[in-house]
């Protein structure tokens, strides 16, 4: 989100080669708008903006439930004080890169948190396709399909944990460090809950 057209077509340049889906927004309201209909992976927000600024576009998007778990980057002007800086991370952000930025940090830190809600995704359909399973097993083999999907998400399950420790070993534990804590324990809540299962 940023009110000046030109900032948002440099954005669009700098992180068109991800090959992820862009949606601009060129105010608070537009970026809320936005969130009603998509998911997103990662959010970037201009905080210094008339009208609603980042922070209480900010403190909206973490108070709904279907957006409060979405990281937050903020992109801020040169002489940013720290009292700001500490209101975005109250709000809930990620990051603050200050303008002018380096084009190649910001597309690498866009890429840690776009991996991260990839694999995320990976995980739960995983989950989803082991609860179907579970749910609609025949009557007379109850064990033997438990036990082949089981197997089945096991091996899934090790390529996902396999995904997530290549983020970690490429990435440092600055911005994207919390999601990747939340990733790690995602897959080790469902490696119990298999483990559980037989």
């Amino acid at each position: 989100m940023d009110d000046r057209p030109a900032n948002l077509v440099a954005l669009e340049a700098i992180l068109g080669s991800l090959n992820e889906t862009l949606v601009r927004a060129g105010s608070g309201e537009d970026a809320l708008r936005a969130l009603l209909h998509d998911e997103f992976a990662l959010i970037l927000l201009d905080a210094q903006m008339p009208g609603m600024d980042g922070f209480e576009t900010a403190t909206r998007i973490k108070a709904r439930e279907r957006t409060k778990d979405v990281p937050i980057i903020f992109l801020t002007a040169n002489d940013f004080d720290t009292h700001l800086a500490y209101r975005g991370y109250a709000t809930g952000a990620a990051d603050f890169l200050a303008k002018p930025f380096d084009p190649w940090l910001l597309r690498a830190k866009v890429q840690v948190f776009v991996d991260l809600w990839h694999a995320s995704r990976k995980l739960s359909a995983q989950a989803d396709l082991l609860r179907r399973s579970l749910d609609g097993r025949p009557a007379s083999f109850p064990g033997r399909v438990e036990v082949d999907v089981v197997e089945d998400l096991r091996s899934r399950l090790t390529g996902v944990e396999e995904a997530a420790a290549e983020l970690d070993s490429g990435a440092d534990m600055g911005p994207g460090s919390d999601a990747r804590r939340r990733l790690g324990q995602r897959i080790d809540d469902l490696r119990q809950a298999l483990e559980a299962l037989g």
